[in-house]
């Protein structure tokens, strides 16, 4: 790798862990404060409703969101490269390409929203409010799906900050005005559909002019739209959107399963209890975000030696990272759900640990995706996710239905498939796609998935001995261990190259020594 691309990845690095940790904290104020706000105001069966129309969002965005994925390993390539003609073309043909799909499904959003009411349960007198709720969420990801042709050039250039920025401002927004909107006009389900509209707009035009800034050579023009470009996208786009149909069949398909099965008032327990798997989600897609475009530059380099390296440290370090917030909620979640969300919803304990439990491994290999779009090798992987993803579905609805569990049983076969499916398949992909051994990345996962079990008793086991009953006790308990932990995994569980990796103001060319 050339110096200057040292140069700037080290200069970038604390940037892009500021607004890493930044987005962090709003997730977590947001989820403490605003799921409460929610079911105080709406009450829990209303409160189900919002998860479940954003859980929408996976199906509809099935074509832009492949489109992008596939942009961002082409755009990133040809800019890192200093294509800049090969950049425009392919920005261009993806932007005209996403504002074609967008259109299409204009009506499709239209007729979900209108007829929301009708497919799902719904409390009675809300069935206004939902409509237009299920119309403002999923406008508003239409719209971010349209500006994320935008985002994905500041993806290419590793300004994760920014993009941090605009998920920061997007949220922010749907906040304020949700409160604003609330106290002005009362509580309302169709409220929160207008608040994710305006925070969507907001985010999608800052993502605009930031994107201008950091590419200003990214000019859109019709006259640069390629159909043998196009061919390019959508063939990698095509094998990706069958990958994304078997993600929402594992990701999006549990909220809508137990509303449709269970009810609306039993559905907004199980988003109590998944909101802060939704929010770990997030928080691991941001910081393996991180090291996913320094993953593509190496491979645009044929650094494939570092590229292993830093992959194979980033899923180490990962689980390290996941494997504290997991195991608070997992050892916490009486105390977590009685501080939170009030006693009366402690019972929900269990489901929450069997929602988050797994997430020790299925989170810790999301570098490794990036490594099947640099080498573009996503057929393989899509249609073992689509399968998959049908059999969660089967097994969900059998567990549930005919062996007495209820809504645990569609939390416990989310978790067997994935498992599955992210223990032994994806690491082993992603070491036949580099040549390297078969157990590389199965290692790299076990400290990770240890410190979570070891967090987790030891979270239980204070729980038993204490009364954690309070705010103040359960910060108080959780920063300790948070300190001991995080000490213990710097002098011990990281080697030199990740600790370097982790020090911003170290080159990465230091790192290799």
């Amino acid at each position: 790798m050339q110096p200057d691309t040292d140069s700037r990845f080290a200069a970038q690095l604390p940037r892009n862990l500021a607004g890493n940790i930044g987005y962090f904290l709003v997730n977590i104020i947001i989820g403490l404060l605003l799921v409460p706000y929610f079911i105080s105001t709406l009450g829990v069966a209303a409160y189900g409703i919002i998860p479940l129309a954003t859980s929408l969002n996976g199906y509809v965005g099935l074509l832009t969101q492949s489109l992008n994925t596939a942009v961002s390993r082409y755009l990133t390539v040809d800019l890192q490269r200093g294509n800049y003609a090969t950049a425009n073309k392919t920005f261009n043909t993806a932007f005209f390409g996403i504002s074609g799909i967008i259109l299409l499904m204009v009506p499709v959003v239209i007729l979900i929203s209108l007829f929301a009411p009708a497919i799902f349960n719904v409390p009675v007198g809300q069935e206004p409010g939902a409509i237009y709720l299920f119309l403002g969420v999923t406008s508003a990801f239409l719209i971010r799906s349209w500006s994320g042709n935008f985002t994905v050039s500041l993806f290419a250039y590793n300004r994760l900050d920014l993009l941090n920025l605009v998920n920061i401002v997007n949220v922010t927004v749907q906040v304020l005005l949700i409160v604003s909107f609330f106290s002005l006009f009362g509580p309302s389900l169709g409220l929160v559909g207008l608040a994710y509209l305006i925070g969507g707009v907001t985010a999608s035009a800052l993502a605009i002019l930031l994107s201008r800034w950091i590419n200003p050579h990214l000019r859109i023009n019709i006259h640069d739209f390629d159909q043998s470009r196009l061919h390019d996208l959508t063939g990698m786009g095509w094998w990706v959107i069958v990958n994304q149909v078997g993600s929402v069949l594992f990701l999006s398909i549990d909220l809508i399963l137990v509303n449709l099965i269970f009810g609306a008032a039993t559905g907004g327990e199980y988003a109590i209890a998944l909101q802060w798997v939704v929010l770990l989600r997030a928080v691991a897609a941001t910081l393996s975000g991180v090291l996913t475009p320094i993953v593509l530059t190496y491979y645009a380099k044929d650094q494939i030696e570092t590229l292993i390296r830093v992959s194979r440290s980033a899923v180490k370090m990962m689980g390290l990272s996941m494997a504290l917030p997991i195991g608070l909620v997992c050892g916490f979640a009486p105390a977590l759900l009685t501080v939170w969300v009030g006693s009366e919803f402690s019972n929900l304990a269990l489901l929450m640990v069997v929602l988050t439990g797994h997430l020790a491994i299925n989170l810790a290999v999301l570098p490794l995706f990036s490594i099947n779009v640099a080498y573009n090798s996503v057929k393989i992987p899509g249609l073992l996710t689509f399968v998959m993803g049908i059999g969660n579905l089967g097994l969900a609805v059998i567990l549930s239905l005919y062996t007495g569990l209820g809504y645990y049983g569609v939390a416990v076969a989310g978790a067997i498939v994935l498992t599955l499916k992210n223990a032994l398949f994806t690491p082993w992909y992603a070491t036949r796609i580099l040549g390297v051994s078969a157990h590389t990345y199965t290692w790299a996962m076990l400290p990770g998935v240890v410190a979570t079990i070891v967090i987790g008793g030891c979270g239980a086991v204070i729980c038993f001995i204490f009364p954690v009953s309070s705010f103040s006790s359960l910060v108080s308990v959780g920063g300790l261990l948070t300190v001991i932990y995080l000490a213990i995994v710097w002098f011990v569980g990281l080697e030199r190259f990740e600790r370097n990796l982790f020090s911003s103001y170290l080159s990465i060319k230091r790192f290799m020594k």
